[in-house]
């Protein structure tokens, strides 16, 4: 795969994949990190001399035009953003917006209706990607969100026009998901939560070969209680994994994996705003609480851990993280790994739930790297291959 810097891009059409799959309020934009992270390649290619169409999703319209899911307030987020006018057109293939991409002046903006809203998009259709490619003379992909997608613009296009490249941000995505944990820096911790063991059994294994320790929290941490006989009251277990989970306990043992549990939570008879709860260690879990946080005696062992770490991997909030009286845990833990990626480890976050919990409570800064990409970077870190990447290769 060729880097952006090794193309002649002055007087050019460059077609950019990125991820705008930004959420929305009332025509306005919530949270720009995704637009932001795309700046540095769309700079280049206007400082360069191109003229830039980017295109991409936004939601899950199912082919159908559904105005909520529109890009047009996007185009107004990335005007203020670059400080020039975004063109933006109704429809992403039609003549009017190929025609007014192939009349582009050098150091122009062009941003294309959702990509959704054709099924095309979705179903790698042949058709519908021949159609993106009249665009622009080269490609470029720079959406590591959805690199794990068969989809017609991230495959189809790639392998029509013959001038390919990834931009800076999937080569930054690729370097630390992909490079550095490879042959993380020892000790290596992974810390891992969220709700089902089935969606990380191949990330697990993956990085069980890796890691010194593997913090686990988040509801996924009740089933491998479970599995060792403790007590997890009414705790979310995920049933159709137990047995996994055994052989991942069983398997680190063999590995000399340090897999840690929490052992106190903070617990309560139901998940809402307005629960009463209480710190309890597991032998004091009631018939009827649940546990939705780590305690405080976990959060210190969690700490101490990570005070020597030299790369930290996290993918997954550590307990309901959306509701305050649930997200001291995270809170704490992302605190820990700011503070030693502070002392020079690498910490990288696989984006996702465990991104938005770090920005509802403003703690997405002092990380090494947060993706923009959660089932992109959990198939990466799995060892899988992602289809845009290949596609790229393949047509290179």
């Amino acid at each position: 795969m060729k880097n952006i810097t090794k193309l002649e891009l002055n007087g050019k059409r460059v077609l950019i994949r990125v991820d705008f799959n930004v959420p929305l309020n009332g025509g306005i934009v919530l949270d720009d990190f995704r637009v932001r992270a795309s700046l540095p390649t769309i700079k280049h290619c206007l400082n360069e001399g191109a003229s830039v169409v980017l295109m991409s999703h936004l939601g899950r319209p199912n082919g159908e035009i559904v105005p909520e899911l529109s890009l047009d307030p996007v185009a107004f987020c990335l005007e203020d953003l670059l400080d020039r006018e975004v063109m933006f057109s109704e429809d992403c293939i039609s003549d009017d917006a190929i025609g007014l991409s192939q009349q582009m002046l050098p150091r122009e903006v062009h941003l294309l209706e959702n990509l959704r809203f054709h099924k095309g998009e979705t179903e790698n259709d042949p058709v519908f990607s021949a159609s993106l490619a009249e665009h622009a003379d080269i490609y470029i992909n720079d959406a590591f969100g959805t690199a794990h997608r068969s989809h017609a613009s991230n495959m189809g296009v790639s392998a029509i026009i013959n001038e390919t490249a990834i931009g800076f941000l999937m080569e930054k995505e690729l370097k630390y998901l992909g490079d550095t944990m490879k042959t993380p820096e020892q000790p290596c911790v992974v810390i891992l939560g969220g709700a089902k063991i089935g969606d990380k059994i191949t990330l697990i294994h993956n990085l069980m070969e890796k890691a010194d320790a593997i913090l686990i929290g988040g509801a996924m941490a009740f089933t491998f209680l479970k599995v060792q006989g403790k007590n997890v009251g009414a705790s979310l277990i995920d049933q159709d994994n137990l047995n996994t989970a055994e052989d991942i306990l069983s398997l680190a043992e063999k590995t000399n994996t340090n897999i840690v549990l929490p052992v106190d939570v903070v617990a309560g008879p139901k998940l809402s705003d307005d629960t009463t709860w209480r710190i309890a260690n597991l032998d004091q879990l009631k018939t009827g609480e649940a546990g939705y946080d780590i305690g405080p005696e976990t959060t210190m062992e969690f700490e101490m851990i990570l005070s020597n770490a030299k790369t930290i991997f996290w993918n997954g909030p550590l307990g309901v993280s959306e509701i305050p009286a649930f997200s001291t845990g995270t809170q704490a833990i992302a605190s820990a790994v700011i503070d030693q990626t502070e002392e020079g480890a690498i910490s990288i976050i696989g984006g996702g739930d465990t991104a938005s919990a770090l920005k509802q409570y403003g703690l997405e800064r002092g990380f090494t790297h947060i993706s923009t990409g959660g089932g992109a970077s959990l198939q990466l870190m799995s060892g899988k291959q992602l289809p845009a990447l290949e596609a790229l290769q393949e047509y290179a």
